[in-house]
């Protein structure tokens, strides 16, 4: 990385917020690009190493979620953080099936917007875990080799499919999964509209793994979006 915190490419038409987010993430030792348009983002990319897109959903000529579809294909663990507008949770799914990994909405706050960046970096250049280690996330452990869960080494019984929704929740950490990416990968394409068999296990889920479940550490809501296990 050439700048301290990192190299950030900022895809946005409005030129005056894209002026102010290069200034501020400038000051705090970010290294930025700018492209006002998707076309111009992917040409940027084949010419410099970013280490996360911050990517508006609105734009002229190809639209954010198209953008983000095309750089997916060509950079597949490349962080992409989506602006959206507030409210509209429309946007927010259609940004994560797209491939982003993240969403902020505007208007948002700067420390907000800081601290998603940093934390998609973060994932992004931390070293790949072979397979058979386990993962853990707080005083959760999940070892995959032995299909066990414990917390503070305290063995925690799961289903099967209570272990593969924590399985695929804790190895996005930090990472919100839409409703219709966990039903698809739980039960089928099928049962994307079976949103009641999804709260069932998570509630499940936070019974067993959680001090407070109404109150969860680990296993958050991610508005009414879908759900995120907390980040390491």
């Amino acid at each position: 990385m050439s700048a301290e915190n990192g190299t950030v490419l900022i895809v946005e038409d409005d030129y005056s917020l894209r002026r102010t987010l290069h200034t501020t993430l400038a000051a705090l030792n970010f290294d930025i690009g700018e492209a006002g348009t998707g076309e111009e983002a992917l040409r940027r990319l084949r010419m410099v190493d970013y280490d996360v897109v911050l990517l508006d959903i609105n734009m002229p000529g190809f639209d954010g979620i198209e953008t983000c579809r095309r750089i997916r294909r060509s950079y597949a663990r490349l962080p992409i953080l989506m602006l959206t507008v507030r409210d509209s949770e429309e946007d927010k799914v259609q940004a994560l099936e797209s491939g982003a990994d993240d969403y902020i909405t505007k208007p948002f706050q700067m420390r907000e917007l800081t601290a998603r960046i940093r934390s998609a970096i973060r994932r992004f250049h931390a070293p790949g875990v072979p397979r058979e280690e386990p993962l853990v996330v707080g005083l959760i452990t999940l070892d995959h080799v032995r299909r066990r869960v414990d917390k503070a080494g305290v063995l925690i019984r799961l289903t099967p499919r209570e272990f593969d929704a924590l399985r695929l929740l804790m190895e996005n950490a930090g990472k919100p999964l839409t409703h219709g990416m966990l039903l698809t990968a739980l039960w089928g394409p099928e049962f994307t509209d079976r949103r009641e068999n999804l709260r069932v296990l998570i509630s499940n889920l936070r019974g067993k793994l959680e001090d407070d479940p109404a109150n969860p550490e680990y296993l958050l809501t991610d508005s009414s979006i879908g759900y995120r296990f907390r980040d390491k």
